[in-house]
């Protein structure tokens, strides 16, 4: 999702607007020149800063104003509206801020502000000089760019298993499969990024190892790499089916950047396909490859698409946004064997199949973890600060299991914006602070013109409610346990995911520490 450039809407903020249009905590969204500028009145202060996302460009007018804060409706990035700083992934860069000017009644944004610079790390005994990072996915990448952005001086150094630098996980299943989005658009920075903020970004480097006690990294090619502080950040990896077939050359995951470029290669020349899992990624892969003009099959045991997660109801009316765009769903059924050309389902069902993609789920990389003695159980096991059971020792992303304030269990998600936030968390208390990751977790998930968003953890729901008309794209879906809301889906009502984002926050800010 980019966005196109559009024409200006709103008034021209140099002409000035009356200061009644600007009501406390609503945003006003107009333009200077050809550039969009929203106006935010947060009781007697004015604030004018860009009013486009740094991110995929999503239109913050359609956001919410949370204090001094603004939030993006696409993706939920948040924007200081003081500074223009990013302040919550995914987004990193920041928006641009103006000047304001009271003329008697009227409002004038007189033009561009330099943004003050980001605070520095503390400088107190004990700062670490050495962090290193294991992983080069989003909880990786977000560390080693707040570290610098937060001027630590230290040595920052990233150990990626992958080939590619880090890049838009999320983009792999969506438009750059579809064949819409360039690989100009996957990267999150270019090379140049690394060297001018002396990252040490090492590729196709597997850590085999971890020593607590000697504060080193080892890789498997032989390296071993000093730290006084480290972030595990090693993600997930597929689950693989012990299918017959599985390992033929027309069958795939999707994972890596390389597993995309393979899976686009080979959709050049397939006709049909078959999808075994019916979760986001499954079903994105669907909607993908439907753009490429491909007979798509989805195979699951599961009674609608989504059920486990998203609850009957939503998942009928995802169902039915792909049976729209004619994919055949297979469900309650399973897969005996992959053959060359087909699928065989277990009543011996055979579906044409050119191309086979297994999306039945992740699991975390725990392996470095295990072995070095740290805590774990489902994930590696963190405290609030996202630290492991060893001092200095940090993890985040997939592979971390935290405490939960509301629920006071310990939860592992697996979503792009929680990994990000976390390695973002994770750097500020490498560097000494003392920060709660407390956070809703958030995710999106694209079909076609519809897009999912939905914020917290509905796991443990006892109760759904609907507000709004489903069939017609407009709705909020509401998962509660024992009548507490604890994760909202929504469907063309972006700004109620951002107030349900918001109300947890606040909740679990006042919820006591684990």
């Amino acid at each position: 999702m980019s966005g196109k450039s559009t024409e200006p809407v709103g008034p021209d903020l140099a002409q000035g607007v009356a200061m009644e249009m600007l009501r406390d905590g609503e945003i006003l969204e107009g333009h200077v020149g050809e550039e969009t500028v929203i106006l935010v009145r947060s009781k007697d202060e004015v604030f004018a800063v860009g009013g486009t996302c740094t991110h995929y460009n999503g239109p913050l007018g359609q956001g919410l104003a949370e204090g001094d804060t603004v939030r993006c409706p696409w993706h939920h990035a948040c924007f200081s509206l003081r500074t223009g700083e990013a302040l919550r992934a995914p987004a990193f860069s920041p928006i641009d801020c103006w000047a304001t000017e009271l003329r008697g009644d009227r409002v004038f944004v007189t033009g561009k502000v330099k943004r003050p610079s980001p605070a520095s790390a503390q400088d107190a005994a004990g700062q670490p000089k050495d962090i290193v990072i294991v992983g080069g996915g989003a909880a990786g990448f977000a560390a080693a760019e707040m570290l610098r952005r937060r001027n630590f001086a230290g040595s920052v150094t990233i150990l990626s298993a992958d080939s590619d630098a880090p890049y838009d996980r999320p983009n792999l299943s969506k438009d750059y499969l579809a064949g819409s989005a360039p690989e100009e658009w996957i990267p999150l920075r270019s090379p140049k990024f690394y060297e001018r903020k002396e990252i040490g970004l090492h590729l196709a480097t597997t850590v085999s190892r971890i020593d607590p006690n000697q504060r080193i990294a080892l890789t498997e090619d032989g390296r071993s790499f000093a730290f006084d502080r480290l972030l595990l950040a090693p993600g997930a990896e597929p689950v693989r089916l012990p299918l017959p077939g599985a390992d033929l050359p027309h069958v795939f995951t999707l994972r890596s950047l390389a597993d995309s470029r393979a899976i686009v290669e080979r959709a050049k020349t397939a006709r049909t396909a078959v999808v075994i899992g019916a979760g986001f990624i499954g079903l994105e892969v669907a909607a993908s490859l439907r753009a490429r003009q491909i007979e798509v099959h989805v195979v699951a045991p599961d009674r609608e698409p989504l059920e486990k997660v998203l609850g009957p109801e939503l998942g009928r009316f995802i169902r039915g946004l792909h049976e729209d765009h004619s994919v055949r769903f297979h469900l309650q059924q399973s897969v005996s064997s992959i053959e060359e050309g087909r699928v065989v389902l277990e009543g011996n069902e055979a579906l044409p199949a050119d191309l086979v993609i297994i999306g039945v789920g992740v699991k975390p990389r725990k392996s470095l973890a295990v072995e070095a003695g740290l805590a774990t159980a489902d994930g590696i096991l963190v405290d609030e600060r996202l630290e492991t059971s060893s001092p200095g020792i940090f993890a985040a992303g997939d592979a971390a299991e935290w405490p939960d304030r509301i629920t006071g269990a310990r939860t592992r998600i697996e979503h792009w914006v929680v990994a990000e936030r976390q390695g973002q968390v994770a750097a500020y208390n490498m560097l000494g602070e003392r920060l709660a990751f407390s956070d809703a977790p958030f995710f999106w998930s694209a079909h076609y013109d519809t897009t999912i968003r939905y914020v917290g953890n509905g796991r443990n729901r006892d109760a759904t409610e609907i507000e709004g008309d489903l069939a017609a794209g407009k709705a909020v879906v509401r998962y509660l346990s024992g009548g507490k809301t604890v994760a909202v889906a929504t469907v063309g009502r972006d700004r109620e995911s951002l107030r349900a984002a918001v109300s947890m926050e606040r909740d679990l800010a006042a919820a006591p520490a684990g």
